[in-house]
């Protein structure tokens, strides 16, 4: 792609995420998403494989799908109270509605097929963003809006998601796959505090982010897109992989890890709401998980799987780390002990 196209396309991104997150208006926050879906687009089906305008068709019919409900449901809210405003949304239809339209642009369970398929048809870099940055604005306005929406429903929907996207993530060996399915899971963590106490939920999303970025970034890196080609890479860079192997665990939620911190904080919030049952479903549910998270671990580091076929191992690099990439991995696995800190900037 060119240069300067993909200059224009990441900084569309950037403006239609600030414009989204800093708007109090419905129709500036539905722009910022149109813009956002408009300028991933062409980075999804730059390839120009059958799979990638594939997946670019499905990811634009979901977003616009989405998008449009966006809208009715704030013109809704607009029709019987007289109000645009982000913060006012209290008809009970226009809650409903965005509570359905905000699960498909994020991904959450029942709205959650068209994820793992838009991210195994994008290449690693565009999957992180998918993963990451396209899900900021609409975890912006579910945080803006959380104090209106059901939380019943949006307890249901999570612990749907935990069990469905740790479920769905077993029998997989394509890793974007896997991600996505992590991805759905970790959503439902978010999801599921986001009623009693929405800075939690920004604070699993801002962790979240750093440990994807790590593990996307380590990939990219080694060149892995599949479980076959992962069990080869550690004669590749072994420093790189042990600590990917580290970022997995942290991404699981194992301590004494940073992806351990915000799975601690929202089971306690849960139980003080009195949601036991709740929390205890959520925190078996993510076990699913740490299956496919071990199994991800133990082909990139530990040892070769038995195999009939002969593999070809990959030369040892004497390249560098780049210095993003052991900033992140430090970060994904070393920030539990600051957590009384964490907890008081929050």
């Amino acid at each position: 792609m060119n240069p300067q196209a993909k200059l224009i396309f990441t900084i569309s991104l950037l403006l239609g995420t600030t414009i989204t997150i800093s708007s109090n208006h419905w129709i500036m926050a539905w722009a910022g998403l149109e813009i956002n879906t408009l300028a991933i687009l062409p980075l999804i089906s730059k390839s120009h494989h059958p799979r990638s305008i594939e997946a670019a068709t499905k990811y634009f019919i979901t977003q616009a799908t989405a998008s449009a409900l966006v809208l009715f449901s704030s013109m809704t809210n607009a029709w019987y109270t007289g109000q645009w405003d982000i913060t006012q949304l209290t008809h009970p239809t226009s809650c409903l509605i965005l509570t359905s339209a905000l699960a498909m642009k994020l991904g959450l369970v029942p709205f959650h097929f068209w994820f793992p398929e838009v991210l195994q048809g994008s290449q690693l870099t565009t999957g992180l963003l998918l993963s990451t940055v396209m899900k900021l604005p609409p975890v912006s306005l579910l945080f803006m809006t959380s104090h209106s929406l059901n939380p019943t429903l949006l307890t249901c929907m999570a612990i749907l998601s935990t069990a469905l996207g740790g479920w769905m993530g077993l029998n997989q060996t394509q890793i974007r796959k896997i991600l996505a399915f992590s991805s759905i899971s970790h959503l439902g963590w978010m999801t599921i505090i986001i009623s009693y106490n929405p800075k939690l939920t920004l604070l699993n999303f801002y962790l979240y982010m750093l440990m994807t970025t790590a593990v996307f970034l380590t990939l990219n890196t080694i060149k892995a897109s599949k479980l076959p080609t992962l069990t080869t890479t550690w004669t590749k860079s072994p420093a790189l992989n042990a600590m990917l192997l580290l970022t997995l665990l942290s991404l699981a939620g194992l301590p004494p890890l940073t992806g351990f911190l915000p799975k601690w904080l929202i089971i306690q919030e849960l139980t003080k709401q009195g949601m036991t049952t709740a929390a205890v479903s959520i925190s078996l549910l993510s076990l699913l998980g740490l299956f496919f998270y071990l199994r991800l671990a133990y082909c990139s580091t530990i040892t070769l799987p038995p195999h009939t076929t002969n593999h070809i191992k990959q030369w040892h690099t004497n390249k560098p780390t780049h210095s993003s990439i052991a900033l992140l991995t430090t970060m994904s696995t070393a920030l539990l002990p600051i957590s009384p800190f964490i907890t008081t900037i929050i």
